[in-house]
């Protein structure tokens, strides 16, 4: 199976197929944070109270591409394997909190600053579902 990127559209053959309700949810709370934040796949299935962080990822990397992907994230702040430098131009356009890599780091790129990054849903929580 081949990896998708977060361009992608899915594995669509012929006419643009109907978006799966929890998909179409996900990539509703993705549209929700704010630039310079992110959450954790896990974030969003919890707040959605369905699914888990791999359906979440599976989500992502099949209908996110016109979703802003790079605020979706690991729960250790590594960037997404293979889009590292896409994310990282969008981190920093945003502002997005990072911790930068030390010399012993592999490839030398930051991570995102979980801490001081991750969005809780604050005032739009409310009535999410």
């Amino acid at each position: 199976m081949s990896e998708q990127s977060p361009e992608g559209g899915g594995y669509e053959d012929g006419p643009a197929q109907e978006l799966p309700e929890y998909a179409e949810r996900v990539l509703d709370v993705a549209e929700l944070i704010p630039p310079g934040r992110v959450m954790t796949y896990g974030d969003v299935a919890e707040w959605l109270e369905q699914g888990g962080p791999r359906q979440v990822g599976r989500v992502m990397a099949l209908y996110g591409g016109a979703a802003p992907w790079w605020r979706v994230v690991r729960a250790d702040g590594v960037l997404l394997p293979g889009h590292e430098q896409r994310a990282l131009g969008h981190y920093r356009a945003e502002g997005t909190p990072l911790k930068e890599a030390g010399r012993s780091a592999e490839g030398h790129l930051p991570r995102i600053d979980m801490r001081r990054a991750r969005w809780d849903g604050g005032d739009r929580a409310e009535g999410h579902t």
